[in-house]
């Protein structure tokens, strides 16, 4: 472990079928109406994504260092959202992320940002990994562990 990672620790859940990784709405994340910002939904769910890979060892820094052995790092190549409800300030909001598929340099991920069982938005969210503003492949490592993600054992 890096020195610093000990405090980075993930205060969230994984199951092994979905990550959570609770969000408080605050002040700032709404608009004048006190409604949550839709941009503000974007950070929770780019929150969420860190927090998955955190959870499941992969550091983004050290990714990018070069720590895998190869510097790369993630970009959001595509995203479909559907935003349902209004989130308001004071709501204590979880964001669930799972993997859906794994590809030679990307990833799927399913997102739904919700208020206890009430959906409030959705997405589906492609990222890639990238080296000097290219597609690169995924980390063998790091493919791995997006694979324990989705229930994969190793093989």
């Amino acid at each position: 472990m890096r020195q610093g990672q000990q405090d980075c620790e993930s205060p969230m859940t994984i199951n092994y079928a979905h990550h959570l990784f609770p969000v408080r709405v605050y002040y700032e994340d709404t608009d004048f109406s006190g409604l949550v910002y839709h941009a503000s939904h974007l950070r929770f769910m780019e929150r969420g994504r860190t927090e998955l890979l955190r959870a499941l060892g992969v550091h983004q820094r050290a990714l990018h260092d070069g720590g895998s052995g190869t510097s790369v790092f993630f970009v959001v190549r595509a995203m479909d959202i559907d935003f349902k409800k209004p989130a308001l300030m004071d709501d204590l909001l979880t964001v669930e992320t799972q993997v859906n598929e794994i590809g030679g340099a990307s990833v799927s991920l399913s997102q739904r940002i919700v208020r206890g069982q009430e959906l409030l938005v959705r997405a589906e969210v492609k990222v890639v990994a990238v080296q000097d503003g290219r597609a690169r492949r995924l980390p063998a490592e790091v493919r791995e562990k997006f694979g324990l993600a989705m229930g994969r054992t190793k093989r």
